[in-house]
């Protein structure tokens, strides 16, 4: 049975609809030059956008068996640069069909600008086969830093929801070994963000072997870093007293009050916060960030916020 996936909506309104859904030799959609073609499978060159780096050899096996037996059913997608072919979709689809033994495939020629190609190799992964989450979130940020656009610009061009975008960026945020566990499946994406709050890299580490080695669900992490935070909200905290500190001074426990702020700071910016109260109603918000890219980002977030306050005003 061919397990090749139809094309995703969103790239059936870009692309048109493959010749044997449409019941027309020759689909034209916008931007086609040359309809569906034979190309020599060794005349296109690789998508230089393609954000999926890991392929799964007994994948491409079976793939390139189905089209053995059945041919390729859905044409692939590229683009003529300087005389060659340039894929844009459908890299699972050639690679299976090189495997296969086929010399020609049949190729969908569209006109496509960089960012656009960029686009459309994200939304057919996005569509049919998911990327891991760090790839997804490489990819994203790579297209923000290309583009110089924002992640609600990013994500209204991809119709996806914008909330989408910042939970998968804000995964590249956690240390390197943390990434390649989520990377390789050995912690999901769930568990991957419920360690977010943490803020410590090592704390993070640490938790991630543990979710490893007793086999976590993503609510028994929610709730076990949820505890190591509240119990970090009851250490004891000094009170900050310009005069006579001594005696301003005295260890006590975190009030309820605000260890509960602390955990709604947290929850709003998706990182460490620590809520430090001193004398005559004085205090400090202190947000931690672990990198360049997560200060960016809680910029963004608090310079956005200061903005939409201002405009409301």
């Amino acid at each position: 049975m061919n397990k090749e996936r139809r094309l995703g909506r969103g790239l059936e309104a870009l692309l048109g609809r493959g010749p044997e859904e449409s019941g027309t030799a020759e689909p034209t959609p916008s931007g086609n030059r040359g309809g569906i073609q034979r190309l020599n499978v060794y005349e296109i060159e690789p998508n230089p956008f393609q954000p999926r780096q890991d392929f799964d050899p007994a994948d491409i096996d079976e793939l390139a068996e189905s089209i053995r037996q059945h041919g390729l059913l859905q044409p692939i997608v590229v683009r003529q640069v300087d005389g060659r072919y340039q894929l844009i979709a459908g890299d699972r689809r050639l690679r299976a069909s090189i495997k296969a033994g086929c010399a020609e495939v049949q190729a969908q020629v569209i006109e496509a600008d960089d960012r656009r190609m960029a686009e459309l190799a994200m939304i057919e992964n996005l569509q049919r086969k998911d990327l891991n989450p760090i790839e997804k979130a490489a990819s994203f940020h790579a297209y923000l830093q290309r583009y110089n656009c924002t992640q609600e610009d990013l994500a209204a061009r991809l119709s996806i929801d914008r909330s989408t975008v910042a939970n998968l960026i804000r995964l590249l945020e956690l240390p390197e070994e943390v990434q390649t566990a989520v990377r390789s499946g050995q912690i999901s994406q769930g568990h991957a963000r419920a360690l977010l709050p943490l803020g410590d890299e090592k704390e993070q580490i640490e938790f991630c072997h543990r979710i490893q080695r007793e086999s976590l669900s993503v609510r028994v992490t929610e709730q076990e870093v949820q505890a190591i935070i509240h119990q970090a909200d009851r250490e004891p905290l000094s009170v900050v007293s310009g005069e006579n500190s001594k005696a301003n001074s005295p260890s006590r426990t975190r009030s309820e009050h605000l260890a509960s702020l602390e955990q709604q700071l947290r929850g709003a910016l998706g990182t460490k916060v620590d809520v430090r109260l001193g004398s005559k109603g004085r205090g400090r918000i202190v947000v931690h960030f672990s990198n360049n890219a997560e200060f960016d980002r809680l910029r963004q977030q608090l310079a956005a916020g200061s903005l939409a306050h201002s405009e409301a005003g």
